[in-house]
């Protein structure tokens, strides 16, 4: 599958802005993040959505949701390793020379742990003494409370089916 140039760099613009306004920061290497983002869009194509282009894709979103770039773990991973599992996104250290990126473990649990974990905070949920459902976004953790989740996070962009009912 043959991703057009001008679809490539219109993306990297998008995303890059996208990221600087949220406080994070692309790969300096921008043939390597070109190459990240032609992942992307072709998992776009072959699923609907963004999933990571450097994991194994399900084809089902609700089980993907967690891969769905930027992952839930993008967060912690820049945290500990100073860039997420792909590389996409890294830290500050790394866009100023001070540290380079290297491959990363695996945050993402195996998928019965996975799912018995969502069935534990499902049980675990009380909205009933609260006057609104409070909403996180398994992104980067931004908690609001309100009837429905926001379209889009306001902390790291991420879309609104990446929130969980938290409480």
């Amino acid at each position: 599958m043959e991703i057009p140039a001008t679809d490539v760099e219109r993306n990297y613009r998008a995303l890059n802005k996208d990221a600087e306004s949220g406080g994070y920061h692309l790969n300096p290497d921008a043939d390597f993040t070109r190459e990240l983002i032609i992942g992307l869009l072709i998992n776009e194509n072959r699923y609907g959505y963004w999933a990571c282009p450097c994991r194994l894709a399900s084809g089902s979103k609700k089980n993907d949701l967690d891969i769905i770039c930027p992952c839930d773990y993008r967060d912690a991973d820049l945290g500990e390793f100073d860039a997420c599992y792909c590389g996409l996104y890294v830290s500050l250290r790394v866009l100023a020379g001070e540290v380079t990126v290297h491959p990363i473990p695996e945050r993402r649990l195996p998928d019965e742990e996975r799912l018995a974990k969502a069935e534990k905070m499902a049980k675990v949920s009380d909205t009933q003494s609260l006057a609104y459902p409070v909403w996180r976004c398994t992104v980067c953790g931004y908690l609001c409370a309100r009837e429905e989740p926001p379209e889009v996070c306001p902390v790291c962009k991420a879309k609104k089916e990446r929130f969980e009912n938290f409480m």
